[in-house]
């Protein structure tokens, strides 16, 4: 009886044992299909131990979130005209399509407790693009130029509505359809109004370059996602791009110059300055399109290894990193290209960067949960969700 009794109390240890590593296992799975999951929607994972980019990256989404507008979108400052600051001048009034894709863009990398607030912004987005005209470039119909488009060019709604659509394309069933027919559009309209020397520096803007690195970037995406892409376009947005670079070898900028061209006479700031043949107002600008649009592939960083590796090396230069000296939107979304870039091949630059423009990001972030800029693109809204699209390029989306 003993004996018996020995041989059930063991059997039912295995037992207790194997369901517990059975149910270890499944755990095991289970975390596994959610990272997975996390990794194909771009959703952010945390750690335990929540880290103080975590922190900051959960009350900026949070800010952004609580100051959506009844209608899906966001302004300048914020989406609920009640959130607005009164004592801060702004150049546009009510929610325009440039701020709203670029806070969905945030709060997709965020975490998945903003998907409503993404579907919602989605919603506001594709309104304007179905009611835009098929010709031109633009899918707005304001008199007045917001914030974004005074600085990065007037048809950046375009280009950053076509990267939030790519983005979400084939993740929100009731509106897949939708989606699917307004990239088509978007993409129909950015290929069709390509300038001839390759860019999308058209209509003015301080820095028309940043507006011409998402033009490309956004083909790029919709190209991933299966959208048909016209690879001449993408082939003349890459002779652009290393043209500019090339000419950057023959007169190179002095580190830390603000300019690529001499400001024009009897201007006293760059934020005044009308940019001279399309450039960008700021060689970082220049550097940060160059290396995102010219690292995509393994194939096109063998390729452009030599430009790529000039980049880096004037990345190390902390005055070049500065930009214009300070911390704008313009700064904040050079940085955003350079960290994508760096984390597709994810070698020691990429760490270095990474750990480096955190640190910067987190030391600006104000007590609301808030980022703003220093000049050019001030913006709330703008500016924060560009930083925690920074603080969050370690994500795979």
């Amino acid at each position: 009886m003993k004996l018996l009794a020995l041989l059930l109390v063991a059997s039912v240890g295995c037992a207790g044992i194997w369901a517990q590593n059975k149910g270890s296992q499944k755990n095991a799975r289970d975390g596994a299909k959610s990272s997975a999951t996390q990794q194909t929607t771009g959703a952010r994972k945390t750690s335990a131990t929540p880290s103080p980019a975590d922190f900051a990256i959960e009350r900026g989404a949070r800010w952004l979130a609580s100051v959506q507008g009844g209608d899906g979108g966001w302004g300048q400052d914020a989406g609920d005209p009640s959130y607005v600051r009164k004592n801060v001048p702004l150049e546009s009034n009510g929610n325009d399509v440039g701020n709203t894709a670029i806070a969905a863009l945030a709060l997709l990398r965020a975490g998945s407790q903003y998907r409503p607030n993404v579907e919602r912004a989605v919603g506001f987005v594709l309104q304007r693009v179905e009611a835009s005209p098929a010709d031109g470039l633009s899918i707005t119909d304001a008199k007045q130029q917001t914030q974004v488009e005074r600085k990065l060019g007037p048809f950046i709604d375009t280009f950053v509505a076509s990267m939030l659509l790519a983005q979400v394309d084939g993740t929100f069933p009731k509106l897949n359809a939708r989606i699917r027919s307004g990239l088509q559009k978007c993409v129909a309209k950015i290929e069709k109004n390509q300038t001839t020397d390759g860019s999308w520096n058209t209509g003015g803007g301080w820095a028309p370059i940043l507006g011409t690195s998402l033009a490309s970037r956004s083909l790029y995406m919709a190209q991933q996602k299966g959208v048909a892409i016209n690879m001449d376009v993408m082939a003349r947005a890459d002779d652009y791009t290393l043209k500019g670079q090339k000419d950057r070898t023959a007169a190179p900028s002095a580190p830390g110059d603000r300019s690529l061209l001499a400001l024009q006479p009897g201007i006293a700031s760059a934020e005044s300055a009308t940019v001279v043949a399309g450039s960008a107002g700021v060689a970082l600008y220049q550097d940060a399109q160059a290396l995102e649009q010219l690292s995509r592939t393994q194939e096109s960083r063998e390729k452009n290894a030599k430009e790529i590796a000039a980049i880096n090396g004037r990345l190390a230069d902390p005055k070049f990193v500065e930009g214009f000296g300070s911390i704008g939107g313009e700064e904040f979304f050079s940085y955003l290209n350079i960290g994508d870039s760096l984390r597709r091949s994810n070698g020691k630059e990429w760490g270095d960067w990474h750990s480096k423009i955190a640190a910067k990001i987190l030391k600006l972030q104000n007590d609301d949960g808030t980022w703003a800029g220093q000049h050019c693109i001030t913006g709330r809204v703008a500016v924060t969700s560009a930083a925690i699209l920074n603080l969050t390029t370690d994500i795979v989306d």
